[in-house]
């Protein structure tokens, strides 16, 4: 991550001039604010500016595992032709459906710490993007009878939650690709 600090101060008439452009393009009808350094994570997601949306279509935004609005984020970042190791210093919302996600992520990491306990087995969770297997990965580096790692190839990767000592599951083998002859003829 580099040394360079976001404020609306400094980028929010970037952001704002980008929304106000591309918001009523796309036809959402939401409103936006966008603060400083505002979240009651800081040790799960901690950005400098935090975009966030309300208004008739915010739940639209959210829709699809937040596709749209992670679209959206992604959009503006490359407006503001921001390297890609400071995409997580600004960060976009939606009816405070991130803050939430995060709790649930939280809940979630807690449960399966308990079960990996109490079956000495593995636990797989779902695919699921970046930011949200690093939230897995936060909550559960306090557990030292536990390991998480993330598996799989975008986008079916996902976290496994192991006992300290058991060895990861091997990677599944590349099913071996046809080799490529001459074109058949056809007759």
């Amino acid at each position: 991550m580099s040394a360079t600090k976001y404020s609306v101060a400094d980028h929010g008439e970037k952001i704002r001039a980008f929304l106000d452009r591309i918001l009523p393009l796309a036809g959402l009808r939401v409103d936006y604010t966008m603060v400083d350094d505002e979240t009651p994570h800081p040790e799960f997601e901690n950005p400098d500016v935090r975009v966030k949306f309300t208004g008739e279509d915010a739940a639209f935004l959210t829709a699809n595992r937040m596709e749209v609005l992670l679209a959206l984020e992604h959009l503006t970042m490359e407006a503001l032709h921001m390297p890609a190791e400071d995409h997580s210093k600004i960060c976009f919302d939606a009816n405070d459906h991130r803050l939430l996600r995060v709790e649930e992520l939280r809940a979630s990491a807690a449960h399966a710490a308990e079960r990996v306990k109490s079956t000495h087995s593995p636990y797989r969770f779902n695919p699921m993007n970046s930011r949200e297997r690093r939230i897995l990965h936060l909550a559960l580096r306090g557990e030292t009878s536990l390991r998480s790692e993330s598996e799989g190839l975008e986008p079916r990767r996902c976290v496994v939650v192991y006992p300290a000592g058991m060895p990861s599951r091997p990677a599944e083998p590349q099913r071996p690709t046809r080799p490529q002859g001459p074109p058949r003829r056809r007759r």
